[in-house]
């Protein structure tokens, strides 16, 4: 399950039990916590994200901090403990790694106190990630979490991406990732890198969730989240992008739209 930007402190309740509701009814196998968990990263709206997180397990949970996790107003902790109130609620580790079964999912802080908005990927990052990709099994699906996008679909949006990215994505890719989850644009969509021009042995897939729960919707797009399934044992492999829409009328998360993504280069591909 992959659920982003829920901005505490700009919460829905009917969204936030939604949620609760969805992932106790699909039992995934572990859940992504894709940054913006707070509006201004205060420490009551971090107690708040925590419990909201906490009531998933004993669910294997992954989190990584976005722009809104650093204080905006508060300089001094901008300065000398940006990550203050993030770690006393999610621990130490910015850069999380799980290792689940056929699930592989490599967290990266994509956040800069000297940044207001905007993320970036350094080199150092890039190898890091490349060698623990390196690592995995061949049965694995192999995911990297970021917050802000590592490809966008709108031009308005380009000045949102990832700094780096390219080379990120480049390099990623070649050392075996599947999907690359992001949030930050609170627009929902599944992309095929292939689509992007670039040559590659291998198929990968950008993946961006919605606003899970707050009411910083944009564009029209609903509260969403999606949920992700893969069968390890199919050939060719492939994953199942699901996007799930906040239902007003029902007040529940419903399909809103299913994407087929093949891992296999050349392996078909579509959503319906």
């Amino acid at each position: 399950m992959h659920v982003s930007d829920p901005h505490f402190g700009t919460e829905r309740p009917a969204c936030v039990a939604a949620v609760h509701a969805l992932i106790a009814e699909c039992r995934p196998d572990a859940v992504v916590l894709s940054g913006d968990i707070t509006q201004r990263a205060r420490r009551d709206q971090f107690d708040a994200a925590r419990v909201f997180v906490e009531t998933w397990r004993p669910l294997p949970v992954l989190v990584v901090p976005g722009n809104h996790d650093i204080p905006l107003f508060n300089l001094v902790a901008r300065l000398f403990y940006p990550y203050g109130n993030y770690r006393a609620a999610f621990g130490e580790e910015l850069e999380p790694v799980l290792d689940v079964g056929s699930l592989l999912l490599i967290g990266v802080n994509t956040t800069r106190p000297t940044r207001h908005k905007n993320g970036v990927v350094g080199t150092e990052q890039i190898a890091r990630v490349a060698a623990r990709l390196r690592q995995a099994r061949p049965d694995q699906l192999r995911v990297v979490v970021t917050h802000q996008p590592a490809w966008v679909i709108l031009p308005e949006d380009e000045e949102n991406r990832l700094h780096n990215a390219d080379a990120a994505l480049s390099q990623w890719t070649d050392a075996g990732m599947d999907l690359i989850l992001g949030g930050h644009i609170h627009l929902p969509y599944v992309q095929a890198l292939s689509d992007r021009g670039a040559e590659s042995s291998r198929n990968a897939w950008a993946v961006q969730a919605g606003t899970a729960v707050s009411t910083r919707i944009r564009r029209g797009a609903p509260n969403s989240v999606n949920l992700i399934r893969y069968d390890a044992a199919a050939r060719p492999r492939a994953c199942q992008v699901e996007r799930w829409d906040y239902d007003e009328q029902l007040a529940r998360f419903q399909i809103a739209k299913v994407t087929p993504a093949g891992l296999d280069r050349h392996a078909p591909h579509h959503a319906v």
